[in-house]
C-alpha cells in the first residue's frame, strides 16, 4: 500500500507542476543529442579546495559519467556502473546490493574495502565497509542524478575521508529558471514495474529546487516466484544562488531491497538463473544463542537499505583571493541482509537421509528419493543499524601562481549489528527448494554446520586536519604537495554467541599520517603529463577489530598502509579523448578472513598496471568509447601465498561500446552496444580455483521525439553468458560459484516537459 501512495502522490505532483510548461513544452526545437566539448570536461572530486577544475588539467586519474552514459549502461544496481571505471573491478551478480568492488589490484575478498561512495562531495558513510554492508549498498541510481566522479588514487588519500583507493560522487540535478520534468514507466522480460518521476524549477528568485524519486517492483532478475524486489526513494535537492557563491540542500529517503543472490551448485540443472531462495523457504525458523532461542524470519527481505542521506554545502568567494567550501551530511537506516549462503558440495540425498533412502519436504510433505541432489544451505540473518554525521570544510587562497587550502574533516559514526548466521540445513537443490525432514542435524538431533552468533554495538570519530599547496612554477609546469594527519578513535563491544556476556571490548585511539605530491606538465592547453606519488591509510573500523582481536590486544594498530605511484598521459580534443595512467601499488598489513569469526592471514599486495579511459565521436553520428585495464595483482608477503596472484582480479579487463545516432523524420535514433572481455581470475589467494575469462554484449537503442517522447530499449548479456564471479568465498574447494546476471531485456517510455 505505501508503494502505490508514494506513486500517486509523486505524480500527483509531478503533473500539477508540469500544467504550465505543457504549452512551452510543445513549442520545443527539436531533440538533439549534443555532444560535450571534450576539451571543457570538468572533474570536482579530489580537490582539496572543492573547487572544480577541467579534467585535462587534473594532476591524477579520474572519469566522468554523465546522464546519457548511466542510461546507455541500464545499471541494475548502483555497482554495476562502476564496470566503466578503468582499474576498478565489480562484481555486482549479488543482486541489488551487496556487490563486491576491487579497485587496482588492491586486496580484498569481498565486500568494498577501497570504496567511497559520495553524494554532492560528502561521503554516504564514512566506514567503507562493515561486514555485509558496502557503501554502494546504500545508494540507488535514478533520474535524479546529473554526473558521477570517479577518482582513483591519485590525492585521495588527503582529501575527503582519507579512501586511497576508489571515490565515486554523484552530483544532483539541480533546477533552473523554467519548470521541467520527467515521467517515466519502465518494464521489463522479468516483469519490473517501475516508475520514475522528476520536476524542477524555481521557488522565488536564485531559488531553485528539483524532486525526483521512484517505485519499483519486480520477481527479480532470477524469479524468485514472488515480487523479491521492492522499494522507492525520493530525493529534494535546494539550491539558493548568491551574489558570492551557492547553498545547496538535499535530502535522499530510501526503502529498497532485493534478494541476495548467492554462488549455487555447479551441477546439472543449475544455470545462472538459478537462486536458492523461493516460495518454499522463504519463510524459516532459526536458533540462536546458548538457550536454542527459536524465531521465524521472512528471507525474502534479502538485502537492501531502508535510511536517509540528508545534508547540504556552502559555497562562497570571499573578496575574490578566499574561497570557503563547507560540505556536510546525516546518514541514518537500517541496512539488513538475510538470505540463504550454501555450505559445502551438493550430495546425494541417500547419504545423508536418516533411513538412507528418501526424506519429506518441510512444506509440501513430498517425498523425495535418495537420487535428489540436496545441500546444505545457511539460513543468515544479519540485522544492522547505522548512523553517521560528517562534515568537511576547507579554506583556499589563491594568488597569482598558487593555491593554498586548509581543511578539516570531522566524522562520527555508529553500528549497532545483530547475527545468526550458519544455521544450516539439508534443502532440495531446485529453484526455491524446500527443507527436508527425516535427516538428524535438520530435525536438530544432531548439527549441520557451524554457527557464529553476535550482538555488538560500536562508535568510531575521524578527525582529520588537511592542508594542500600548489605552484604554478611556469606557464606549462606546476606542482602540488598535500599533507592529512588524522586521528581514528573506536569504542566497540561484541557478545559472541548471545549470551549477554561481552567477550571483546575495544577501546582504540590512533593517529596516521597521509602524503601526496604531484606534478603536471601541460604541453598544450588539451595534453599534459603528470606524475604523482601517495601515501595513505585504511584505517580500521569494527569488524577488524573483532576479526583481529588477538592483535589489537598484542598492541598491534591493524592500519593498512598503502603506497601509491602514477605516471599519466592527458589528450583532449572537441571530438575525442585519451587518458593513459600508469599505476604502483603497495599494500602493507591487509587482513582477510574467510568466514567470520573464523582464522585470520596478513598480506602484503603490490599491483603494476596501465588504464585506458578513450572516446571518440565525429558528425556522422558515429561514437565510441573504450577502457580498459592491464595489471599484475600479486601477494608479496604471505605465510602461505607469497609469489600468488590476488584472489578474483582480472590481469586484464575492456569495455567497448560503439554507438551510431541518426535522425528519422521527426525522432533521433541512438543505437549502441558494448563489448565487455575479462580475463581469467583466481577465486581463491591459494590461486587452486580458476575462474574463466568470458566476453558479454549488450545492446540498447534510444529514440527520442521532438516532442519529449523518449523510448529505451535496452537488452543485457544477449548471448547469456554463463560465466563465473566468484566461487565459494568461505569453502573454495567446494564446487559452487556466482554466474554473472542472465540474459535480461528492459523497455521504457518516458516524457520530458
Amino acid at each position: 500500500m505505501k508503494h502505490t501512495q508514494f506513486a500517486h502522490t509523486l505524480l500527483a505532483a509531478s503533473i500539477a507542476l508540469a500544467l504550465p510548461s505543457l504549452a512551452r513544452a510543445q513549442e520545443a526545437e527539436k531533440v538533439k543529442n549534443e555532444k560535450q566539448d571534450y576539451v571543457e570536461q570538468i572533474v570536482v572530486t579530489g580537490t582539496a579546495s572543492g573547487q572544480s577544475v577541467r579534467k585535462v588539467d587534473a594532476s591524477y586519474a579520474s572519469s566522468i559519467l554523465g546522464e546519457d552514459d548511466i542510461k546507455k549502461l541500464a545499471p541494475k544496481s548502483t555497482a554495476d556502473l562502476f564496470k566503466a571505471i578503468p582499474g576498478v573491478w565489480a562484481e555486482s551478480s549479488g543482486g541489488v546490493a551487496g556487490a563486491n568492488v576491487f579497485v587496482r589490484g588492491f586486496p580484498g575478498g569481498g565486500d568494498a574495502p577501497f570504496l567511497t561512495v559520495q553524494l554532492q562531495g560528502i561521503p554516504v558513510y564514512t566506514p567503507p565497509t562493515l561486514s555485509f554492508l558496502e557503501n554502494s549498498s546504500m545508494f540507488r541510481i535514478d533520474e535524479t542524478i546529473d554526473f558521477m566522479d570517479a577518482l582513483r588514487g591519485g590525492p585521495s588519500s588527503v582529501v575527503s575521508n582519507g579512501q586511497p583507493g576508489l571515490t565515486t560522487n554523484f552530483m544532483l540535478k539541480e533546477g533552473g529558471e523554467s519548470t521541467e520534468g520527467r515521467v517515466k514507466y519502465t518494464t521489463s522480460d522479468y516483469n519490473l514495474q517501475r516508475v520514475d518521476a522528476l520536476v524542477s524549477g524555481a521557488l522565488a528568485e536564485d531559488l531553485y529546487f528539483m524532486i525526483g524519486g521512484y517505485v519499483q517492483q519486480s520477481p527479480g532478475i532470477r524469479d524468485a516466484g514472488f515480487d523479491s524486489e521492492k522499494g522507492h526513494q525520493i530525493t529534494i535537492n535546494i539550491t539558493k544562488v548568491l551574489d558570492n557563491g551557492k547553498i545547496n540542500l538535499f535530502t535522499r529517503n530510501t526503502d529498497d531491497h532485493g534478494a541476495w543472490y548467492l554462488p549455487t551448485p555447479l551441477v546439472a540443472g543449475v544455470d545462472n538463473s538459478y537462486t536458492q531462495l523461493g516460495t518454499l523457504n522463504r519463510q524459516a525458523s532459526i536458533q540462536y544463542g546458548p538457550e536454542g532461542e527459536s524465531e521465524a524470519f521472512d528471507f525474502g527481505e534479502g538485502r537492501g537499505w531502508d535510511g536517509s542521506i540528508s545534508g547540504g554545502s556552502i559555497n562562497l568567494d570571499l573578496d575574490g583571493d578566499w574561497a570557503f567550501v563547507d560540505r556536510f551530511a546525516y546518514t541514518s537506516g537500517n541496512a539488513d541482509t538475510l538470505g540463504l549462503v550454501p555450505n559445502g558440495d551438493a550430495v546425494a540425498l541417500s547419504t545423508v537421509a536418516d533411513n538412507g533412502q528418501s526424506a519429506i519436504g518441510a512444506v509440501t510433505g513430498n517425498t523425495y528419493d535418495g537420487d535428489t541432489l540436496v545441500q546444505q544451505i545457511g539460513r543468515w540473518v544479519v540485522r544492522k543499524q547505522i548512523e553517521s554525521f560528517t562534515n568537511d570544510l576547507a579554506l583556499t587562497k589563491k594568488g597569482d601562481n598558487f593555491s593554498a587550502t586548509v581543511g578539516l574533516f570531522t566524522s562520527s559514526f555508529s553500528a549497532n549489528d545483530w547475527w545468526s548466521i550458519g544455521n544450516h540445513s539439508y534443502h532440495v537443490i531446485a529453484p526455491g527448494g524446500e527443507n527436508l525432514t527425516g535427516i538428524a542435524c535438520n530435525d536438530n538431533e544432531d548439527s549441520c554446520g557451524w554457527n557464529y552468533d553476535i550482538n555488538s554495538t560500536g562508535d568510531g570519530n575521524t578527525r582529520a586536519l588537511y592542508a594542500a599547496f600548489e605552484y604554478q612554477l611556469s606557464d606549462t609546469l606546476s606542482a602540488d604537495i598535500g599533507v592529512r594527519q588524522e586521528n581514528h578513535e573506536i569504542e566497540y563491544t561484541v557478545d559472541e554467541g548471545l549470551d549477554g556476556v561481552i567477550n571483546k571490548a575495544v577501546q582504540y585511539d590512533e593517529n596516521d599520517t597521509a602524503i601526496t605530491l604531484g606534478a603536471n606538465w601541460q604541453l598544450q592547453e588539451d595534453m599534459g603529463i603528470f606524475a604523482r606519488y601517495s601515501e595513505g591509510s585504511k584505517m580500521p573500523y569494527f569488524d577488524d577489530f573483532r576479526d583481529n582481536f588477538g592483535a589489537y590486544e598484542n598492541g598491534e594498530d591493524l592500519i593498512k598502509e598503502v603506497t601509491q605511484f602514477e605516471l599519466g598521459y592527458k589528450l583532449a580534443k572537441s571530438n575525442y579523448y585519451l587518458y593513459a595512467t600508469g599505476f604502483y601499488n603497495e599494500v602493507k598489513g591487509d587482513t582477510f578472513t574467510r568466514v567470520p569469526g573464523g582464522p585470520t592471514e596478513v598480506l602484503t599486495n603490490q599491483a603494476y598496471g596501465v588504464e585506458l579511459d578513450a572516446a571518440y565521436y565525429n558528425d556522422t553520428g558515429f561514437s565510441v568509447t573504450l577502457n580498459a585495464t592491464i595489471q599484475n595483482p600479486e601477494i608479496t608477503d604471505s605465510a602461505t601465498n607469497e609469489g600468488n596472484e590476488a584472489q578474483r582480479q582480472p590481469g586484464w579487463q575492456l569495455r567497448l561500446t560503439p554507438s551510431y545516432e541518426f535522425e528519422m523524420v521527426n525522432y533521433v535514433l541512438n543505437l549502441y552496444g558494448t563489448l565487455s572481455a575479462v580475463d581469467d581470475r583466481y577465486a581463491d589467494n591459494e590461486n587452486t580455483v580458476v575462474l574463466e575469462g568470458y566476453e558479454k554484449l549488450d545492446i540498447g537503442l534510444i529514440i527520442q521525439h521532438d516532442n519529449g517522447m523518449q523510448f529505451e530499449f535496452a537488452m543485457q548479456n544477449v548471448t547469456d553468458e554463463d560465466a563465473l564471479t566468484e566461487g565459494d568465498p568461505r569453502n573454495p574447494t567446494s564446487p559452487n560459484g556466482r554466474f554473472i546476471l542472465p540474459r535480461s531485456a528492459t523497455f521504457s517510455v518516458s516524457y520530458d516537459f
